[in-house]
């Protein structure tokens, strides 16, 4: 038989009303005095006054545990329910909408340039660098999710952005670099996806490239900005759509041209290059704190989503690198530039060619279209705007700088995403996550109970994940200033 109960922390609140509030206590937003759409409340909660029109001074953090009686280890179910405002009924998240919300985040232009950056090493190799990348990735991931869901239990309410977990964590010096890591990736990968679908489309409709990367940024920027969350999700899902439709008509017809013995080629010593883009290409650690919030802090589906979510890329990844490398033996590695495999197998092969520009496309499409949203809100927090109204300079601050410097270089793609790899995807997304659960973890500063480790291996870990990182972005500088 299994138990249920619920532990409880009180916590000393300051803000008192002076006259009386008719909403219930639970579904008042106390940061904006808005109401949410979606309210949030404890599993229990207790008040200090016999009012039931004011709030209380004392407020209680409960979390829902299970405990078996052959096994004295608690385990956390989740730390609050989600409810529907209209009917006051719990609305948990999606386990399977989860998963698909990592893996859509994790699929995107990275994509187009795994094979260019990995044709020197080979697909074996490359493979084994896919794998530890993701592993690498899933791991911090979830060093996120559990300082995210800690810090939750901390200040008693969802939504905890990765700037507030920084700020508990690591203080003042934390939220900078999250802050400009933050900027640095979202500019350096908007400016890579304008110069590769202006490419694309210049191609396509016969037109200047400036017009192409104009409108490129007009069209999905103006969707971004006019459109309803409703109209953006149908807007993604088509695109989304679109992606696997067009991947799966890709591999059908290249793989009739597949050399099987080209994918046992394996160069070690080129594997470092490639470690920066193939890295981007797992990033999904921007959503994991909507994801904790969706999951109501459930570990064990917060866990599982990530995993399978990130799990589905991979495979992606393997098959598409397997039939680029695969269909594509005749490359030239003496020239100092970059070949891109995309680009001859579109030349040889008519084909496949107008499939691999539309499946460009629309991960280019897919991905410029969250970066965008995601960059021009956190602009418009950065600025101080008021909340639920859409103003122009955020986005035109996120839409014209890239714009401008895509322009100045159109072959700026793969510089672009590796600087973005290289130094934005790794500080951010690899060396701050070990870092901020090294201080929540051994710290004795926090006085909440901590939750179940999600990546096991204590100081170890941590100390492999951020010295892995760490060594991959000095590597990279010195071997710049080397070739300066």
């Amino acid at each position: 038989m299994v138990l249920r109960f619920c532990c409880c922390f009180q916590v000393p609140i300051a803000e008192t009303p002076s006259k009386p509030r008719k909403e219930l206590p639970f579904l008042r937003n106390r940061s904006n005095g808005g109401v949410f759409k979606r309210a949030r409340y404890p599993l229990s909660f207790s008040t200090a006054t016999s009012d039931p029109y004011t709030l209380p001074r004392t407020r209680f953090k409960c979390f829902s545990r299970n405990q078996s009686q052959s096994d004295s280890k608690l385990e956390f179910e989740r730390l609050f329910s989600n409810l529907n405002q209209a009917t006051l009924k719990r609305e948990p998240g999606s386990l399977s909408s989860a998963i698909f919300l990592v893996a859509g985040t994790t699929v995107g232009a990275g994509i187009l340039a795994i094979p260019a950056v990995t044709q020197e090493s080979g697909f074996l190799a490359s493979a084994v660098t896919c794998i530890f990348s993701w592993v690498f990735m899933v791991a911090t991931g979830l060093l996120i999710a559990e300082v995210n869901v800690n810090t939750m239990c901390e200040l008693g309410s969802g939504g905890v952005s990765l700037v507030s977990m920084a700020m508990r964590t690591l203080g003042k010096v934390g939220v900078q670099i999250a802050c400009w890591s933050y900027i640095f990736i979202h500019y350096a990968l908007l400016i890579a996806y304008i110069a590769r679908s202006s490419e694309i489309l210049t191609n396509s409709l016969h037109i200047p490239l400036w017009e192409s990367a104009a409108l490129f940024s007009l069209v999905l920027g103006g969707i971004c900005y006019f459109g309803s969350q409703r109209v953006i999700g149908a807007v993604n899902g088509v695109l989304v759509l679109g992606i696997i439709i067009s991947f799966a008509a890709l591999v059908a017809v290249a793989s009739g041209d597949l050399h099987w013995d080209a994918l046992l080629k394996a160069n070690f010593q080129a594997v470092p290059m490639s470690i920066p883009i193939i890295v981007l290409s797992f990033v999904y650690q921007n959503v994991v704190p909507v994801l904790c919030t969706n999951l109501e802090g459930n570990l064990s589906k917060i866990r599982t989503a990530i995993v399978l979510g990130t799990a589905i890329p991979l495979v992606l990844f393997l098959v598409w690198n397997g039939v680029i490398l695969g269909t594509i033996t005749n490359l030239d590695m003496g020239s100092d530039t970059m070949i891109d495999p995309l680009q001859q197998l579109r030349s040889s092969n008519g084909a496949v060619g107008p499939i691999v520009e539309v499946f460009s496309l629309l991960a280019i499409a897919t991905s410029y279209i969250g970066f965008v949203l995601g960059l021009s809100d956190f602009l418009s927090d950065l600025l101080k705007l008021p909340t639920g109204q859409a103003k122009p300079l955020p986005y035109l601050l996120t839409l014209i700088p890239p714009l401008a410097l895509s322009l100045l270089d159109p072959e700026i793609f793969f510089k672009a995403l590796d600087f973005a790899g290289t130094y934005g995807v790794l500080v951010l997304f690899g060396i701050l996550p070990g870092a901020m659960s090294w201080s929540d973890r051994y710290s004795n500063s926090s006085s909440s109970m901590k939750l179940p480790e999600l990546v096991p291996g204590g100081k170890i870990t941590l100390s492999l994940l951020m010295g892995g990182a760490g060594y991959v972005v000095f590597s990279e500088l010195l071997e710049k200033v080397g070739h300066t």
